[in-house]
């Protein structure tokens, strides 16, 4: 399932949603050249969270397989700043699109629950969650782990813990067919959310090309932080002003 739009207006300008999309639109086009070779290669190299590298795991001098041409080598030297900046990358033009667009869909309304400086630490405080729980799924791979999905993870648990009734027009794929459909936000989200755990067991202990436990780790980590984080003024602000949206008939 794929989110569409959602029938959910916001009251405040969503600034940080606005600048987080941003930067992480400039770390794709200047850092890491829009995909281009070596300089994604290299960023990937310089600023993507490695497990085995941050915790000492693996050997100084693993050498990891980033293309033909350019491998890393396990340091061990400034990977702490790795927690945050992995967020802030991508892999190619789907990649962050994807990530983007669910940002674009889910970012606003939750920033509108929790103001714009709240929302800030929200997210990065669920760039951590999901960090961890990758983290702890395989403490000793040497596979980077790059992208926003995990926090992205965090907005939707979010989302779906503060407006579980909102209707979200969701794209839904049968095999090679398509079709659409009006499903409650927490439905849609929530059958996310199972899916990663799904996926993410057989990639426990392994290697795997998603990073399914983060998006899991973001997600649980929303659903917590949205409780404590968003301001009751607020979100009764919008149920008084939208009733028809957080309670459709």
């Amino acid at each position: 399932m794929f989110p569409l739009r959602d029938e959910n207006p916001t009251i405040r300008t969503p600034w940080a949603t606005y600048i987080i999309i941003g930067i992480n639109i400039c770390v794709w086009l200047l850092v890491e050249g829009a995909g281009s070779l070596p300089q994604l290669a290299k960023a990937l190299c310089l600023y993507s969270l490695i497990p085995g590298d941050l915790l000492g795991t693996a050997p100084i001098g693993t050498v990891i397989p980033i293309t033909q041409n350019l491998n890393c080598v396990i340091d061990q030297q400034n990977t702490l700043s790795t927690l945050i900046t992995h967020a802030f990358l991508h892999g190619g033009w789907f990649h962050i699109i994807a990530n983007l667009w669910f940002l674009w869909v889910f970012g606003d309304n939750v920033e509108d629950s929790m103001g714009s400086g709240r929302f800030v630490a929200f997210y990065l405080l669920c760039v951590l969650a999901a960090a961890a729980a990758q983290i702890i799924s395989n403490p000793s791979t040497v596979s980077p782990m790059v992208g926003a999905s995990g926090a992205i993870g965090g907005v939707m648990g979010a989302y779906a813990r503060l407006y579980p009734k909102v209707r979200v027009h969701t794209l839904i794929f049968i095999g090679v067919f398509f079709t659409t459909a009006e499903i409650p936000a927490l439905l849609m989200l929530g059958y996310w959310f199972v899916l990663q755990i799904i996926s993410g067991i057989p990639a426990i202990g392994g290697v795997s090309g998603v990073a399914f436990w983060a998006h899991a780790g973001g997600f649980a980590a929303g659903l917590f932080l949205a409780e404590i984080m968003h301001r009751e003024d607020y979100l009764n602000q919008h149920k008084r002003i939208y009733p028809e949206v957080n309670n459709p008939e």
